[in-house]
């Protein structure tokens, strides 16, 4: 049976806050695209068996309101300190530790690394005029092989913007 894998970036943050990047929070624009997110989700049928995501604070806050608007506990995420920051191998290692039993996995975290891991998978895809494969609330739904340690296939990307179906 095919793996599916949802890549989230986190949701639009607040610069105006003087903190460090790891606690920067979320903006409303972000709140409200994440919430976005979790209705599209559960609207399409694409509840995930596992969330893991960053511990940075705009990550976080991402999942707990996408998990909510599925109707899911914020109890059932897990987070992983090594996708903050990741490198593309980071990310790699990340999955190659998901369970096999794990169908479909929502993955959320942070550019550059999301960019890279979602142009290694779908080497195909196009990079918009725009330059931004995975803007603030981006998501993006591939379908794997069988393994997570053997990871390519098919792609789609849904930005909050844009969710109408």
């Amino acid at each position: 049976m095919n793996k599916e894998l949802l890549l989230l970036r986190h949701g639009k943050s607040d610069w105006n806050t003087n903190t460090t990047d790891f606690d920067r929070p979320l903006n409303q624009r972000g709140k409200r695209n994440a919430q976005q997110i979790g209705e599209w989700l559960i609207r399409q049928k694409l509840v995930p068996d596992l969330i893991i995501c960053s511990p940075a604070v705009r990550a976080l806050t991402t999942t707990q309101i996408v998990c909510e608007a599925m109707g899911e506990g914020v109890q059932t995420i897990q987070t992983e300190k090594k996708i903050y920051e990741a490198s593309l191998s980071d990310l790699h290692l990340v999955l190659q530790a998901i369970p096999e039993s794990t169908q479909r996995l929502l993955l959320v975290g942070h550019n550059p690394g999301f960019e890279s891991l979602l142009s290694d998978l779908a080497p195909s895809i196009q990079i918009p005029s725009d330059g931004k494969l995975m803007p603030t609330t981006t998501l993006a739904y591939l379908q794997l092989n069988s393994q997570w340690t053997v990871l390519q296939g098919r792609y789609l990307i849904q930005r909050a913007k844009n969710l109408s179906n």
